[in-house]
């Protein structure tokens, strides 16, 4: 069965509700600009990009950083007029379409320094992973504007892969070490809607893990050895076995989950029951065994992947922003094959917490690993030696909204909320809905539906997860929402008319989260969450004490405070605790006894790190 539902473009999305704006204008005024800097002074984007001073691997996929900057800057383009941005835009673009090579092929480092070798090693040097960038930056900047100065050197550049690669004489049987040429691939066919581009995507994904190995085979092409390299196994491509056999999230987590958004993709649109089956099997690995209370994935800091079930250690995790935005990516994606809502609660759950966490309040320092514990060592950084992760939170914060809302032929879905209004296309009907809301501080929402005339269609409102005793009124009447649940949607036909307005309470008490026994790392501790937000424990919070030295009774009373002090207006966590024995001087073993009390507080743990260097805690010790 093909994909049900299809989500609104970020275009026809406008998110005004103060979380997401806040955020969204900081990226565009703050974040963008900061980081063309950043990217001109390492090399990464450059005014000619034939310059041969940079010859490191990173720079081999510079133009995969490129792309994801001219992605987010699209994206800005899209929310507000700027000149000074689009000529910024249009020059980087120029530069790339100049740079292009007759036959189509556009890596400028290779163009550059090494174009002999291009497309020998497809296991370590990210060709097809920078293409993939440049693809996707090609389809939001034709989005965002209109414009072809960009999706034209893209579409170019794809004509020539598909005549690289494939079955056939004079062909290459290969598929890139690292994924994002099939996802990105996906995106191009819903803009041209051309098959021959969903035709590659389906190519690559189901090439990989076919045996003999194509890695080994060109390794002994090129005179290299087939067992030692960077990956060290093909687990960590995820190219161990064929993707339609996989039930087991292996090796990088980000490259993982970037792979299996686009199998869900690909299913949607092919109506591939077995690519379906495989991405469900994979998600119930993943979210039931690895996935962190954040959302974040990737505990291994070894291969920035995934480790043994239940292996979630706290200081140590790796926990990349990439990750997270890759599992709010790959469910966004499940959802358009069913509408359910566990799919959505770990959307929200990743977007909200493990990828925001990626970016700082000012908006001009990053967090790559996301750990779920600090000692005070870790500082976010204004740039980084792989600077993926902030380019990354830069393009998804700046597109979120088309993460908000969805259609089918007899509806309207609404996954996310936060204040944001859309006219979509419901079975060619225009249908306006505008939500109006200060979630995720308060859990009160109001939806107004503006059909163009009295229309009767489906609205699909996601009851969150977490939202135990719900409540929802039609024009100030009661509706019966346990009764009207599909798959955790609140679903409502009837005949909307013009101003019809729905009213969503979702109750926001402070709840206690306890991890699974096995997940040893959080053995006798419990984590704070409010709505869709999990809390830290800070030094800057809680003078006096370390995170790591409270305890919380399980009976103590969680209250809430709006401190318009912080971070712009937040909703903080209180409760009585107890300060643990500080006394110890050179005894290393002795009774716990000499805590005092103490009240705790937390913060929302995307917004931990942006004051002075101290220690963090998301799993708080029970006594």
């Amino acid at each position: 069965m093909k994909r049900r539902f299809s989500p609104v473009s970020f275009a026809a999305v406008d998110l005004r509700g103060t979380f997401w704006r806040e955020r969204i204008e900081t990226v565009r005024a703050r974040t963008i600009p900061a980081q063309l800097r950043q990217l001109q002074a390492s090399g990464l984007i450059e005014p000619k990009p034939n310059q041969e001073r940079h010859k490191t691997d990173l720079q081999k996929v510079r133009d995969a950083e490129a792309g994801r900057w001219l992605e987010a800057a699209s994206y800005a383009l899209a929310s507000k007029p700027d000149p000074k941005l689009a000529d910024q835009v249009n020059a980087i673009a120029d530069a790339l379409a100049a740079a292009q090579l007759p036959d189509g092929y556009l890596n400028t480092w290779f163009i550059a320094n090494a174009e002999h070798e291009r497309w020998t090693n497809l296991r370590d040097n990210d060709e097809l992973y920078a293409a993939a960038h440049l693809i996707e930056a090609g389809v939001a900047h034709f989005q965002a504007t209109g414009e072809r100065r960009l999706i034209d050197p893209v579409l170019k550049y794809v004509d020539h892969i598909a005549e690289t690669f494939g079955h056939g004489e004079d062909k290459k049987s290969g598929y890139g070490g690292r994924q994002g040429i099939e996802l990105a691939l996906s995106r191009l066919y819903r803009v041209t809607r051309d098959e021959k581009h969903l035709d590659l995507a389906a190519y690559f994904i189901d090439e990989r893990g076919r045996h003999p190995h194509y890695f080994d085979m060109e390794a002994v092409t090129r005179g290299d050895e087939t067992e030692h390299f960077v990956g060290r196994t093909y687990e960590e491509h995820q190219a161990h076995r064929r993707v339609r056999l996989q039930d087991k999230a292996v090796g990088n987590a980000a490259r993982a989950v970037n792979m299996y958004a686009a199998m869900a993709e690909l299913a949607g649109e092919r109506g591939d029951a077995s690519l379906k089956r495989a991405c469900e099997l994979l998600w119930e690995d993943v979210t039931t065994r690895h996935m962190y209370v954040t959302g974040a994935i990737g505990a291994s800091r070894r291969n920035e992947g995934f480790g043994a079930p239940y292996e979630l250690p706290n200081t140590e995790a790796h926990a990349e922003t990439s990750a997270a935005i890759g599992m709010a990516q790959w469910a966004k994606r499940m959802l358009t094959l069913e509408l359910d809502r566990r799919y959505a609660d770990v959307m929200e759950l990743a977007l909200y917490n493990a990828a925001l966490a990626g970016l700082s309040f000012d908006g001009t320092h990053f967090f790559r690993e996301n750990p779920l514990a600090s000692e005070g060592g870790q500082r976010r950084w204004e740039w980084h030696p792989c600077p993926e992760a902030a380019t990354d939170i830069a393009r998804t914060i700046a597109s979120v909204g088309g993460f908000f809302y969805a259609t089918a032929e007899e509806g309207l879905a609404v996954h996310l909320y936060g204040g944001g209004s859309t006219i979509a296309n419901v079975g060619g009907r225009a249908i306006g809905l505008t939500e109006t809301s200060t979630y995720p501080w308060d859990g009160t929402v109001s939806i107004v539906l503006d059909p163009e005339q009295p229309t009767e269609f489906t609205v699909w409102l996601r009851i969150p997860g977490w939202a135990e005793g719900a409540t929802a009124r039609i024009n100030g009447v009661g509706t019966d929402v346990a009764g009207n649940l599909e798959r955790g949607y609140l679903a409502l036909r009837r005949l909307w008319h013009p101003g019809d307005t729905v009213v969503l309470h979702f109750p926001m008490p402070v709840t206690r989260v306890k991890a699974h026994p096995s997940v040893l790392a959080a053995a006798g501790r419990t984590a704070l969450k409010r709505g869709p937000l999990v809390y830290c424990l800070e030094e800057a919070d809680n003078p006096g004490a370390t995170p790591d030295g409270l305890l919380l009774p399980p009976g103590a009373r969680m209250t809430t405070s709006v401190r318009d002090d912080l971070f712009g207006g937040i909703v903080t966590v209180s409760g009585v605790g107890t300060m643990s024995r500080t006394d110890w001087a050179h005894d290393l073993y002795g009774p716990e006894a000499g805590g005092r009390p103490t009240t705790l507080t937390a913060i929302p743990y995307y917004l931990w790190g942006n004051r002075d260097e101290g220690k963090m805690l998301v799993w708080v010790r029970e006594s």
